[in-house]
């Protein structure tokens, strides 16, 4: 039987405390990282992600920073093949030729697979690639905020100039068609 001890309060800290911790339950640690989203105005080039390599549909892989120099269009969709993403990724292909003429190159990015994006793009002939984000890394590098409480991936374009800066960043989730309107805009301006 081991001997029981009475140790007075207050009279040895280390003790106490050590007893107070493992009676408290523990809690899971939690890291918070803190994103600042990409406003009109930054640059590319200071993307903690500019130089990541995303996977494209057609099964090769790019870095945002490969397409320095030339203007450049990403449009962040919830997810291949839904009614509002097949919208807007359709309206992109009706006005492919319109962002071609202005030197622009154009990617959709989800966090679906490449497979998923590439039967998806076969089926609606999209002319650009869409690239995959597995783990919604760049959506939040980016800063794009979910839509319906969280609940759904946020919709968001960035068109980028020339020079790498950000000339537009759009976010409306109900009118999809509108982002490409928007794009076209900031990329004549």
């Amino acid at each position: 039987m081991l001997a029981q001890r009475n140790v007075v309060a207050g009279s040895r800290p280390a003790v106490n405390a050590r007893i107070a911790a493992i009676s408290r339950p523990q809690r899971a640690s939690r890291s918070v990282v803190a994103v600042k989203a990409m406003k009109v105005g930054e640059a590319l080039k200071d993307s903690a992600e500019y130089y990541r390599v995303l996977k494209t549909s057609e099964g090769k892989t790019v870095t945002l920073a490969s397409f320095e120099g030339k203007p450049l269009v990403l449009f962040f969709y919830p997810k291949a093949a839904t009614p509002g993403c097949t919208k807007e990724a359709c309206k992109f292909r009706d006005e492919y030729s319109a962002f071609t003429q202005a030197g622009a190159a154009v990617f959709g990015i989800s966090s679906d697979s490449p497979a998923e994006n590439k039967a998806w793009a076969d089926a609606n002939r999209l002319p650009f690639p869409l690239l995959t984000d597995p783990s919604s890394i760049l959506r939040k590098t980016f800063g794009i905020k979910g839509d319906l409480l969280g609940l759904l991936p946020g919709r968001q374009t960035f068109v980028f100039n020339k020079a790498g800066k950000c000339v537009l960043s759009f976010n409306d989730q109900m009118n999809a068609e509108q982002h490409v309107a928007e794009a076209l805009k900031a990329l004549k301006a």
